[in-house]
């Protein structure tokens, strides 16, 4: 196998120590705890019986050789014709498998917040902040993954200023994270009467979700306001105090959620961006100590970096950190984002320090 065995010794230690969790959990009072501990059991048991599958085709190929050399023209022919496939099958399971056990991001199976902003462009860019929100969520809807809508800011014209939302499911964040930055779109907006082609931006930030145990928020460090919930000109909609206000008085961080007519609700869900941006917050302060690791690897997270372009009179997306523009702008926009997410995962692995 040319999977080191260490590191297949290893993984199936683990899938036995995680097996023996969730038993012991199964039990237990701590749901969230077992959820967590059961995901990470699911992804390694997995990789195990991909292990497996390697052993097998080993096998196969081994058995085939021997037959090949025992001097038999036609069952030689018979290996000749079957051997390339297997061989074929087990050089892509290698490959899966050196990938799946490189040293990974330690947030890359959480599920994940989105938070995207209209930029420069006033109501054009709210408008493709509405486009970004709709492709996310069709690319979700092709992994298998739920979209939960938090919070939004809508114009009067249908886009956003703002919109959060949560995307969960199996590796979320493994795929998504390279969607934070700068998005830069080329068109002429439909109020435009010369024709001519402007340029507006939208960021987007991806944020991995906290766990309750892994950020305790001390009361004495929130401050806590109530309104009534507000209307795209700022008038009031409800007569109940239902919209919260959170600061996190040590960061000056605040969450604002008015989407629900429960005060209890905005308050969960507020609680829930408070400790997702605390923890993006930490794991910044942890990369800025590190930077010149950070440089060798893929821009994943920097708000102000200008990861891509869509131009529509042309029909292209180009992104900026693979050098790649693809014309079916309108496809991507649909949620075929897959492909040009898997090449940034692959140059983030060959580019990522060896341990």
């Amino acid at each position: 196998m040319s999977i080191p065995r260490q590191q297949v010794d290893q993984l199936r230690r683990q899938y036995q120590q995680l097996a023996d969790e969730v038993n012991d959990l199964s039990h237990g009072s701590d749901p969230a705890r077992r959820r967590s501990v059961a995901k990470r059991y699911a992804q390694v048991a997995e990789l195990v019986t991909k292990v497996e599958q390697l052993d097998e085709l080993e096998r196969q190929v081994s058995e085939l050789r021997k037959t090949a050399a025992a001097g038999d023209p036609e069952l030689a022919a018979l290996v000749a014709e079957e051997l390339p496939g297997i061989q074929d099958q087990l050089a892509h399971l290698e490959r899966h498998l050196r990938a799946a056990l490189q040293p990974a991001d330690p947030f890359d199976g959480r599920d994940i917040i989105v938070e995207i902003r209209a930029g420069a462009g006033g109501h054009e860019a709210a408008l493709f902040a509405a486009e970004l929100f709709r492709m996310y969520s069709r690319f979700a809807e092709r992994q298998g993954w739920t979209t939960s809508l938090l919070s939004s800011h809508q114009t009067t014209l249908g886009g956003f200023k703002e919109v959060i939302f949560e995307v969960t499911g199996d590796g979320v964040y493994r795929w998504m994270k390279y969607e934070s930055g700068v998005h830069r779109v080329q068109r002429v907006p439909a109020t435009e009467k010369s024709g001519r082609v402007h340029t507006s931006t939208v960021t987007t930030a991806v944020i991995p979700e906290a766990e309750e145990e892994e950020l305790s928020i001390a009361p004495q460090d929130l401050k806590i306001e109530t309104s009534t919930a507000r209307g795209h000109g700022g008038q009031s909609v409800n007569t109940t105090y239902s919209a919260i206000r959170l600061t996190h008085v040590p960061t000056g961080i605040v969450v604002s959620m008015q989407d629900e007519r429960s005060q209890t609700q905005n308050r969960l869900k507020a609680m829930r961006v408070l400790r997702a941006r605390l923890l993006a917050r930490q794991e910044a302060e942890r990369l800025a100590q590190a930077s010149a690791l950070r440089k060798q690897q893929i821009g994943t997270g920097q708000r102000a970096e200008k990861i891509r372009t869509y131009n529509f009179p042309q029909n292209r997306v180009t992104d900026h950190r693979l050098k790649v523009t693809v014309h079916h702008l309108d496809r991507f926009l649909d949620g075929d984002l897959r492909p040009l997410l898997d090449q940034l995962r692959q140059v983030e692995q060959a580019t990522a320090p060896r341990r």
